[in-house]
């Protein structure tokens, strides 16, 4: 996990599917609404209840496509579900995750979440 957010993002834009992923019109509307505090809460939320237990309900589907900001922000950083951690983050499954761990992944998703808005404007 002491990869570099930007070595990070690098390795995840060559991924043809985690690059297809963008903040919809509708997402960015609702940041705008709620504010990124209240979108950093609720990243925390899903991450700490559906991607934290050792064995997470429905791990691999749990992470909805579409819906809110921080789902797409999970599927194009690759923290949507278990298996991805360990694929690209190399945290061992069925283990609790950490605070450490949460707090990383929370950061990884507000910078998507942050880079993708500043393209958009000057958020």
């Amino acid at each position: 996990m002491s990869e570099s957010v930007n070595n990070l993002f690098l390795r995840l834009s060559k991924s043809k599917f985690r690059s297809r992923f963008k903040l919809s019109v509708k997402d960015v509307e609702y940041i705008k609404e709620k504010g990124v505090d209240t979108i950093e809460r609720h990243a925390r939320d899903f991450v700490t209840s559906r991607l934290a237990p050792a064995e997470p309900k429905n791990d691999g589907k749990q992470t909805p496509m579409k819906g809110h900001p921080v789902f797409i922000a999970q599927h194009a950083t690759a923290t949507c579900c278990r298996g991805c951690l360990s694929k690209w983050y190399k945290i061992p499954q069925h283990k609790q995750l950490d605070k450490d761990e949460i707090d990383y992944i929370v950061a990884v998703l507000m910078k998507w979440i942050e880079v993708r808005l500043s393209s958009i404007f000057n958020f």
